[in-house]
């Protein structure tokens, strides 16, 4: 019998406020990039703490595109290795491939998932001028330790990029946001994030050099760099010799450009942003109350309200296989995902890494065979979280018994 709960990762609802915004656009007649992609720019910029903010297509084209203009400003070069995650979303490591560099890994904490100040040290002692670079990735909402990365940066002469796809909206200890502690940080807002576009990215920067570059690179490298384009009104403060700026190329780039409907509605999102990372703390902490019986089998989330939660991770600890309690539970109507692979040592793309990486990322090999998540969204219910903690006593007691 099909269930009548269907408990997601994420979700997305047309609310009245997101079908406006998307009629607005319309009623515009202007869906290229124009007034909201400056507006959303200029806000989440705001928000998160930088001067600047440059709307991308998606989080992915957003790590390429900060890497490029990395490039471009002479902080790395073609072929360098770059200090990274093992254990995040194929993007990021997939960036750093496609703009012709190279990914070195360390290994992560079992609790919070993110790359350690400490492994850094490490890796960077062994290998003293090797790293110009360090690409973090703050992992289902949980800050990396910027702090102490920040300091080892600045002892070795190196740059830090935050990759902040899962985290819209954490705070450090000192109370200012994830994206505003390195030379650029790189956010998504696809459908699981807390600002929803469908498919949209951001490069923020406090540098007017990155900025530029990043918006050159994201239009296929032509040397318009103004917010909105003036030539609609008939003039351009650039067009000198007979040359025109949209057709003119001083860099080599790509086009990520956005429409006008993914800001649109990441507009309205950003206002909801506050009460929807409330909604999630919340959901978080009924389901560690509710699972508390079983934290002997599982690793339950660290509970923080300076976490802006992407999903409810979860660790098997013991006695139980992962897959079969996913299967039982997706049995019951509660979506599961595993908690990413480890990109060196697990996914088929990067097997020309497997042996080099083999035994030295214990942690990250362990999250991939053993973590797994589910949904703790805004949409979610009482009823829904409810619902989810009786499923998982029903599906833990019948693998237990």
């Amino acid at each position: 019998m099909e269930n009548k709960r269907r408990v997601s990762t994420s979700d997305f609802v047309f609310g009245e406020e997101e079908k406006n915004a998307i009629n607005d656009v319309i009623k515009s007649n202007r869906i290229s990039e124009w007034k909201k992609v400056t507006q959303f720019e200029h806000e989440w910029a705001k928000y998160i703490g930088t001067k600047y903010s440059i709307s991308v297509n998606s989080g992915t084209s957003a790590l390429v595109t900060g890497l490029i203009a990395l490039k471009y400003a002479k902080y790395i070069s073609d072929n360098d290795p770059i200090l990274t995650t093992p254990l995040t979303y194929i993007a990021t490591s997939n960036a750093i491939m496609m703009s012709n560099m190279q990914p070195a890994y360390v290994d992560v904490d079992i609790n919070t998932f993110g790359i350690t100040p400490e492994n850094i040290k490490i890796y960077l002692e062994e290998n003293p001028d090797k790293i110009k670079s360090i690409l973090l990735v703050h992992l289902m909402g949980y800050p990396v330790d910027m702090e102490k990365i920040n300091n080892l940066a600045k002892k070795y002469g190196i740059t830090v990029i935050e990759d902040c796809a899962q985290c819209h909206g954490s705070k450090f200890d000192d109370g200012t946001k994830t994206g505003s502690k390195s030379l650029i940080s790189c956010f998504s807002f696809n459908m699981a994030h807390a600002i929803q576009a469908g498919e949209l990215g951001t490069v923020n920067t406090n540098n007017q050099e990155i900025a530029e570059l990043a918006m050159k690179i994201k239009s296929n490298g032509r040397v318009c760099t103004c917010e909105i384009c003036t030539r609609p009104k008939g003039f351009c403060p650039k067009l000198t010799n007979n040359l025109d700026p949209r057709f003119t190329h001083d860099v080599i780039g790509h086009n990520f450009k956005v429409t006008e409907f993914q800001p649109a509605l990441g507009l309205v999102r950003l206002r909801k942003i506050d009460e929807t990372i409330k909604k999630r703390q919340e959901n978080v902490k009924c389901l560690n109350e509710g699972l508390q019986e079983f934290s002997d089998i599982l690793q339950l989330p660290i509970y923080s309200n300076k976490v802006s939660y992407i999903a409810y991770p979860l660790v098997i600890k013991k006695q139980i296989q992962r897959e079969k309690l996913r299967r039982l539970l997706e049995q019951e109507g509660i979506e599961t995902r595993p908690l990413f692979g480890c990109v060196p040592t697990r996914q088929p793309s990067y097997s020309f890494l497997k042996s080099q990486y083999k035994d030295k990322l214990p942690n990250a090999e362990y999250l991939d065979s053993n973590a797994f998540y589910i949904g703790c969204h805004e949409y979610l219910s009482r009823e829904d979280i409810d619902y989810t903690i009786h499923a998982f006593k029903k599906c833990l007691n019948e693998l237990t018994k």
